[in-house]
């Protein structure tokens, strides 16, 4: 059985609800948590990891653990792909790299003051 024609024909919930979080539209969850910027720590825990699930076997290091600043997250993420020649971008508050770079962000993050983990 597809989908396609398929609508909502009748329901007893009151409103609209966001598509994300599935809490209703004027108290969305997933909004109220994606506005706040956090402010950049002294000291920020950056961790480290490879993934490949999900990704068609391709791999990826993720940069997670960090403060959700977008500015700040989008310019690490831009020093990031410069010094390792390579694609990326920011999704869900980490930082994705294509590649296996691990070795090669890890002495990096030390030298801005950052600990690193992972």
């Amino acid at each position: 059985m597809t989908d396609r024609g398929a609508r909502l024909v009748y329901s007893t919930d009151q409103g609209r609800t966001c598509p994300k979080c599935g809490w209703p539209a004027k108290n969305c969850q997933c909004s109220t948590r994606a506005s706040v910027e956090e402010p950049v720590p002294a000291r920020v825990t950056a961790k480290l990891r490879m993934e490949k699930k999900g990704r068609g076997g391709k791999t990826m290091t993720v940069v997670d653990g960090l403060p959700r600043n977008s500015a700040f997250l989008k310019d690490l993420c831009a020093e990031l792909r410069r010094l390792c020649g390579t694609g990326g971008a920011v999704e869900d508050g980490a930082i994705e790299l294509q590649g296996d770079l691990r070795e090669r962000l890890r002495p990096h993050l030390t030298t801005r003051g950052f600990i690193v983990k992972g």
